[in-house]
């Protein structure tokens, strides 16, 4: 029952070359939150190279394994896809209440930036 498939060279050059670039990019985030100073700078290098590098790795599961099966397999496409809706939102968040205590704890931080409706026209 165990039957061993042969998969080409360059299906596995691909994957392997997908799955490096995407643990680079994990290595760059890591590295951009060691040494980036404070914290609205240090929240952007892991966020977005988490994203490409979930990109990277979905897409060489997707190859590996529709490959092995012979039959596309996408539903690995739901974790990137997932990230990418839920990293930038919560990013946002995180600076958000992060500007918010700054300014609550009396730090100079940049005003608010106000709509049209508020400046009175």
């Amino acid at each position: 029952m165990n039957e061993s498939v042969q998969l080409p060279f360059w299906l596995e050059l691909s994957v392997a070359a997908l799955l490096l670039f995407g643990s680079l990019f994990a290595l760059i985030g890591a590295i951009g939150l060691v040494r980036l100073k404070d914290y609205f700078q240090r929240m952007h290098p892991p966020a977005l190279a988490s994203t490409i590098g979930a990109w990277c790795v979905a897409l060489a599961s997707i190859l590996y394994f529709s490959a092995l099966k012979q039959s596309p397999v996408l539903h690995a496409w739901l974790i990137p896809i997932l990230l990418s809706i839920t990293v930038p939102v919560t990013t946002l968040l995180l600076a958000r209440a992060a500007l918010f205590r700054k300014r609550t704890s009396g730090e100079d931080v940049p005003d608010e930036v106000s709509s049209g409706r508020d400046r009175g026209n």
